[in-house]
């Protein structure tokens, strides 16, 4: 995925930014040996002005991202081997303390010490004199306890970044500070150099680690960076009684007071308080000073003391010794969010060489440095970053309206309680399939996913659940959830069910070359004749699951390739040949999942043409009409029932979905949404690319062997697999559980332990109503069927049991008829 090196043994390389990620980036990259690397500064070294100049440092690596939560930690390992010149760590782990005012945030405490159990970090909720211990100036009446990491702390990002630089400069890189960038120039759709104001430097490769002024350097590469800067409040008191005569910066843990949206910190005699309770500030990257004209430093605004006055009372009901003080100073400062709080990462594929590593957090810094580094130079990072890809966003959610509504919304919701399922109110609806009318009608519950509103479940179908006998949830599994979504589920199973798969990624691969672009980037293999439908995956070098597809031949020269993000499209793009054309068709398109064991009994009087298990066998398509509308007929099951895919032109979607919901109703048909689709996938075992794979993965180790054909040809990551095979079997695998109690619920990312230690975590999970239990996938040691774990929900242990796949229909008996 990353361009050639260039002429000689290390490439050109231009860093724009010395703030912490370039100097990360720096020494990183030089360390793997591509010493040939400039990094340019606006502003004066070593504090250039940035969003790392005003830095307060704190770092809680949990996160419920594993990626963010990988990169923290990466990043507290290598600061804390680096020295300051007065030969102090640039990382002091005085640990984090996350305490809870409020039963809600308490029980949030739990589910994230389950998160820092799954990704292997230490902690533990503690009670409120554990607290008081770590924290004597709480409020004893106010705190119900809290979350302890005792490997958290504070980044001292100034000297990490300096102790970066030197390093790298001892290997050959450059910093040039007092250097302004003006334009980057381009040939042939690669950079080959960078404009400033002290004269062109060239380059093979151009990194923005340029913080908040992102979109600027973007803009001159032709590349959009759809990031917002905001103004945080950072502010210090005057000196606390209570801690005159301190020796150290810093001894008590960094503390959050997240019902607040607070955190604290010790400057030796005093306290820093940082707060996201304010109204958003948004800051015009454009707009921004250069260092010389800036009051203070370009990161760095007045700071507005009415904001500030409600954070400073909630400050002194948690911290009461704090009456006695003043805020000293204060200061607005701007960093940067993304409309999903993730970071901009990977190179551009309009623009080859230009490469973002953007809306980072100190947290994450050099995390993220040493991903983008193997990047660079290996062709992959060895951390799954799908989630951070720069590809991730659709073209609908970067216009500057949407990515400013949503980056503030970031910000607002920073320390807020969010459920997973939790979607954003605005700006919605934004992407709507053709039977949105429908839906609506019959009381669609709506979450969102790539701007898509998705049904999850329908209001009209309560009625059906009245006859179900479940088991009663906890208030948080019961979030986003109805017993709807039961009977859609039974609905399916035992009559006939619509799923609207609009939102299902479609792209189409034609030319003369589209056969072998596609037998060289997927597994499987694809060389069938026009009306094969075949399941593959695409793998980067080391034979990580990049995706999985479904590659149908429409003819001989002609896939339609149903695919998961714009990731996707762009490692095709990348491999394509001239002779081959790949275009998305999703957004004038939609698709009609039909599924049932009267799906045939449905769907065939619509069509003249013959729908049977030998017109049409599983994993066969073909074009036909249902009714007066053209369509493409899929027969694929992703619920494990009989059915199809039906796809066919947005404008005649919802003649499509009237023909199909009239001719169903003698046959009891029901509208499902994603809850009941989830649920039946689950049981019969269907993976979820993004959820139960990663890249992280191989096809082997996440159960997917049968996608691979090593005797087809040469394949990106072929190679790899082989010399896995070779070491033997593999060491984890994604493994089936079902839980003991039926009444017991998981949602996904708790911690699983073998024998009562912490052994893997749960990827997907939901209640399987067939089964009448729930359903738990994930990454384990091998384990033969039977074995007994137990999983840990919001601090409590819930045993499970592993389970031999598939849990549902082992015999196909409901799909191959």
């Amino acid at each position: 995925m990353t361009a050639a090196r260039g002429r000689g043994a290390s490439p050109r390389v231009v860093v724009v930014g010395a703030g912490i990620v370039g100097c990360s980036l720096a020494d990183e990259l030089t360390a793997r040996g591509w010493t040939d690397v400039t990094v340019l500064e606006q502003g004066p070294l070593p504090a250039p002005g940035g969003s790392t100049s005003h830095a307060p440092g704190l770092v809680f690596r949990t996160n419920t991202s594993k990626c963010l939560t990988e990169m923290a930690r990466y990043t507290v390992e290598k600061l804390g081997r680096l020295r300051a010149p007065d030969g102090r760590p640039c990382f002091d782990a005085v640990g984090g303390l996350e305490v809870a005012t409020t039963p809600a945030r308490l029980a949030d405490l739990h589910r994230k010490a389950g998160l820092a159990a799954s990704w292997g970090v230490e902690g533990e909720v503690v009670g409120p004199e554990e607290c008081l211990e770590l924290w004597p100036l709480l409020d004893p009446d106010r705190v119900l306890g809290g979350f302890h990491t005792p490997g958290d702390g504070l980044a001292r990002a100034l000297p990490a970044s300096r102790a970066q630089r030197e390093s790298a400069a001892a290997r050959g890189a450059r910093f040039l500070d007092r250097t302004t960038v003006t334009g980057i120039e381009q040939r042939g759709g690669r950079v080959t150099g960078v404009v400033t104001d002290k004269g062109a430097f060239p380059a093979d490769h151009v990194v923005s680690a340029a913080g908040f002024w992102g979109p600027v350097i973007g803009r001159m590469a032709g590349v959009d960076v759809p990031l917002l800067p905001l103004a945080h409040q950072y502010a210090r008191t005057t000196p606390l009684d209570a801690l005159a005569g301190a020796a150290r910066e810093a001894t008590r843990p960094v503390l959050r007071h997240q019902d607040r949206d607070l955190y604290f910190r010790e400057h030796t005699d005093r306290i820093g308080i940082g707060s996201y309770a304010h109204r958003p500030m948004p800051v015009d990257p454009f707009t921004v000073p250069r260092y010389d004209d800036a009051p203070v430093m370009p990161s760095s605004y007045p700071f507005t003391a009415h904001d500030f006055a409600p954070s400073w009372r909630d400050a002194e009901a948690l911290l009461p010794a704090l009456a006695a003080t003043r805020v000293d100073d204060g200061f607005n400062g701007v960093f940067s969010f993304t409309p999903d709080g993730m970071p901009l990462l990977g190179e551009s594929r309009e623009t080859r060489g230009f490469w973002l590593a953007e809306a980072v957090w100190v947290t994450h810094s050099a995390g993220v440095a040493k991903a983008l580094a193997e990047w660079m130079t290996e062709g992959r990072p060895s951390l799954d970053v799908h989630a951070c890809d720069l590809t991730r966003f659709e073209a609908a959610q970067r216009s500057p309206a949407y990515v400013e509504e949503r980056s503030a919304r970031q910000f607002v919701e920073v320390y807020d309680i969010i459920h997973p399922l939790q979607p954003p109110e605005r700006p919605r609806p934004l992407r709507v399939s053709p039977f949105h009318a429908r839906q609506s009608q019959l009381g669609a519950h709506f979450l969102e996913g790539g701007g898509w509103e998705r049904p999850h479940w329908y209001e009209a179908n309560a009625p059906l659940a009245a006859s179900l006998t479940l088991p009663p949830r906890d208030a948080w599994s019961a979030t986003h959830w109805s017993p709807a979504a039961a009977a859609e589920a039974r609905a399916t199973r035992e009559r006939v069910a619509l799923y609207d798969m609009t939102p299902l990624r479609r792209l189409e691969v034609t030319g003369p070359g589209a056969l072998g672009l596609l037998q060289r980037a997927t597994t499987n293999n694809v060389a069938r004749k026009p009306g094969a439908v075949t399941y593959t995956l695409l793998l980067d070098e080391a034979g990580g699951i990049l995706s999985d597809l479904t590659a149908a031949r429409l003819a001989d020269q002609h896939f339609q390739i149903g695919a998961n993000s714009p990731a996707d499209l762009d490692v095709l793009l990348r491999a394509a040949p001239d002779d081959v054309r790949i275009r998305d068709i999703t957004a004038g398109t939609c698709c009609v999942g039909v599924w049932g064991p009267l799906a045939r009994d449905l769907v065939q009087p619509l069509t003249r043409d013959d729908l049977s298990h030998q017109g049409l066998g599983y994993f066969r398509t073909r074009r036909t009409h249902i009714g007066e509308v053209p369509v493409t007929a899929m027969r694929l099951s992703y619920v494990g029932e009989l059915g199809w895919e039906l796809y066919t032109t947005a404008d005649l979607g919802l003649r499509l979905w009237d023909t199909l919901w009239e001719a169903g109703q003698r046959y009891g048909v029901v509208a499902a949404g994603r809850s009941a689709f989830d649920s039946l996938r689950l049981e019969k075992g269907y993976r979820a690319w993004g959820r139960d794979m990663t890249s992280e993965h191989t096809p082997y180790e996440a159960g997917l062997g049968f996608a691979v054909r090593m005797d087809k040809g040469d394949f990106t990551g072929r190679e790899a697999l082989l010399a896995r095979a070779a070491r033997g079997e593999p060491a984890r695998r994604l493994t089936a559980l079902t839980l003991d109690d039926r009444a017991a619920v998981v949602l996904g990312h708790e911690p699983v332990y073998v024998g009562g230690r912490p052994a893997g975590h749960v990827t997907s999970a939901g209640y399987g109503y067939t089964l009448g239990r729930c359903v738990a996938y994930a990454w384990l040691p091998p384990l033969a069927p039977g074995t007994p774990v137990h999983i840990v929900y919001f601090g409590e242990k819930t045993a499970a049991t592993v389970a031999e796949e598939p849990l549902f229909d082992p015999q196909m008996t409901h799909i191959l008829t």
